[in-house]
């Protein structure tokens, strides 16, 4: 599926360097822009800055004079105009409308692999012209608070970025910590015996009236289900206490 994101007279270098950081962490590289304000806008040290490392997508970005030379190649254009119009495309929401569109791809003899999808940007202070809407088969629009729903170019970007690479089956999500390893019921019985002798030892527990306390405990651990270390953390809790009651 070739996706391309355009930026229409984008005024902020910032907003080039963000845009293209945030096509990064979604696997997207396609970053077309028509007439921005900026001519060398791609080499400026703000969008440097606010690419974040996403060098490689400012590297193959492109600028173009117009929007008919951006569009090469695209068959399916969503633009991204909050502003509502008495004409134009249906409006629906980038998550609704793409999984309306990977269904019909799948169903359809080309398939999404045929299609080139562009998401259209216009600039930071007017938006998208009219005409520019006119030409797109759908005006996306972010569920957003109704009293203030005016996102950054980026901002936007990302969000239907995100929607975009999930609709096309999304990315597996890594475990950032080692997992823990829990403990064995060999290891919870040696926990709970050592726990025992210093709760006698403290005076807590009545061996000849025991009452009950450790199957108590027992079931209080297995709901816990703890790990090795919480275990060793235990018995060395459980050894100050016995120790402290020794001469």
């Amino acid at each position: 599926m070739q996706t391309r994101f355009i930026l229409i007279n984008t005024s902020h270098a910032g907003n080039v360097g963000a845009a293209a950081r945030a096509m990064k962490t979604m696997g997207f590289e396609d970053l077309v822009l028509v007439a921005p304000r900026w001519a060398n806008v791609l080499r400026r040290e703000e969008t440097i800055q606010r690419a974040s490392g996403a060098l490689d997508v400012l590297e193959h970005a492109r600028i173009v004079a117009t929007l008919d030379e951006a569009l090469e190649g695209m068959t399916h254009l969503c633009a991204t105009a909050m502003t509502p119009r008495d004409f134009g495309p249906p409006t629906g929401t980038p998550r609704e409308h793409f999984a309306a569109l990977a269904a019909n791809g799948a169903s359809s003899s080309t398939g999404l692999a045929q299609q080139g999808v562009a998401f259209l940007f216009g600039s930071e202070r007017f938006g998208m012209r009219n005409d520019d809407v006119y030409r797109c088969h759908v005006a996306l629009s972010i569920p957003s608070n109704p009293q203030f729903g005016s996102l950054n170019l980026a901002s936007a970007l990302q969000v239907i970025a995100y929607e975009w690479r999930l609709a096309l089956g999304g990315y597996a999500v890594y475990e950032a910590t080692t997992p823990a390893v829990l403990a064995d019921a060999s290891e919870l019985a040696g926990m709970l015996a050592h726990w025992e002798r210093a709760l006698v030892s403290i005076g807590f527990l009545d061996p000849q009236a025991p009452k009950k306390l450790m199957p108590r405990l027992n079931q209080l651990f297995n709901r816990a289900a703890l790990t090795q270390e919480e275990i060793h953390i235990l018995r060395g809790i459980a050894k100050m206490m016995d120790q402290s009651t020794r001469p």
